[in-house]
């Protein structure tokens, strides 16, 4: 089954982005044959940002975004939302991508399930 995640909120401050990608992950656990992507839109492009540093024991949304590479995931930002905060490529993690609307749109009509946080 191929699922999109949208994500809009910041990293931190509230716990949507966090909820989300707990979500991501059960999602891969329990259809490890699935097709899963994640794209990051508004204030949640900031969740791929490299160089996040948390407190002991709290979550970590890079290290979380690292998890759904490393099973195979896609994690897509979306170009517009990147330049309105000052947000380079060279500053993503690594094996995330810049995206467009058009592929927002093509992976949605592609997606079984879409989950919007």
């Amino acid at each position: 089954m191929k699922h999109l995640l949208i994500l809009n909120d910041a990293p931190y401050g509230t716990e949507r982005s966090f909820n989300a990608l707990r979500m991501t992950h059960a999602l891969a656990k329990h259809d490890p044959e699935g097709d899963i992507t994640v794209f990051l839109m508004a204030d949640a492009v900031l969740c791929a940002k490299t160089g996040q540093k948390t407190p002991e024991g709290f979550y970590n949304i890079e290290r979380m975004l690292g998890r759904v590479l490393s099973a195979g995931g896609k994690v897509l930002l979306c170009g517009t939302c990147m330049d309105a905060r000052g947000l380079a490529v060279d500053e993503i993690t690594l094996g995330a991508a810049r995206s467009l609307m058009d592929e927002l749109a093509e992976t949605t009509l592609a997606a079984d399930k879409v989950l919007i946080f």
